[in-house]
């Protein structure tokens, strides 16, 4: 693939900026979409190229992830300086002192009836799936039938439509359950705010990354990787292709560090 020029423009631009925020988002960008979540990997050249930015002075690398923060650290194996925002938000690490994620009694009620919902759904309906999360439960359907598949969102929505104290969002054939109410928008600009970036690198592929595009400052850079519509400034069609724009990327900000 050759990258078009629009988009290697920018990436020279950014490049050049004091301070570079790094931030990607792993299922579907850096590692491709699989039918079991445990099994997904990122690329090997996206991990090396995640790996030698969070070596580089005056630059800061995130993951930003619906993923709950123990299964991004188990599938992405993310280099040790790089910040971690899991499920949307509701976790984070930003270091050795990071507070552990607490529940309030209410919001904790609020996740056992979700998880009562979802799992009753998932026992009646085949191919659904629950995925546990510290503030959530993920109805996952991609295996499942058309109609298990919707049987089981509308059964879910159902059960929960009246408890105030849940916020749910839809993915690539999810639905997401949250006693905590967050977004990636949200949890970019308290990137910003802990690592004071002059401008940040965002490139994610669902529904859920654009909250994180819409985000983005004009001195930052979006990439939508896949189909839909996108608040990003840029597109790859797969994340096959990421590779090559993160090593673009890397090459020029290395020369900038070295010949400021």
């Amino acid at each position: 693939m050759t990258l078009p020029a629009e988009l290697q423009e920018a990436l020279l631009g950014l490049a050049r900026t004091p301070h570079l925020l790094l931030a990607l988002d792993f299922d579907g960008t850096m590692a491709p979409i699989v039918s079991h979540a445990d099994d997904a990997r990122p690329l090997p050249r996206s991990a090396a190229a995640l790996a030698a930015f969070a070596t580089l002075e005056r630059t800061t690398t995130a993951l930003v992830s619906g993923r709950a923060l123990a299964s991004l650290r188990a599938v992405a194996a993310p280099p040790a300086p790089t910040l971690l925002v899991g499920s949307h938000g509701a976790e984070t690490w930003w270091g050795p002192d990071s507070p552990a994620l607490e529940l309030t009694p209410v919001q904790q009620a609020a996740l056992e009836a979700a998880r009562a919902a979802v799992a009753e759904a998932t026992h009646r309906y085949p191919g659904t799936v629950a995925e546990q999360k510290p503030a959530g439960v993920v109805l996952h359907y991609r295996l499942a039938e058309e109609a298990d598949a919707s049987s089981a969102v509308e059964h879910v929505l159902q059960s929960l439509a009246e408890n105030p104290d849940l916020h749910l969002s839809t993915g690539k054939m999810v639905l997401e359950i949250s006693a905590i109410k967050a977004n990636k928008g949200e949890s970019i600009a308290a990137l910003r705010e802990f690592a004071r970036p002059t401008a940040t690198f965002f490139a994610g592929d669902d529904v859920t990354d654009e909250h994180a595009f819409a985000a983005l400052l004009p001195s930052d850079l979006g990439i939508k990787v896949g189909p839909g519509s996108t608040a990003a400034g840029f597109r790859i069609d797969t994340p096959d292709e990421l590779p090559e724009v993160l090593e673009l990327l890397l090459a020029a900000r290395r020369r900038h560090l070295s010949h400021p």
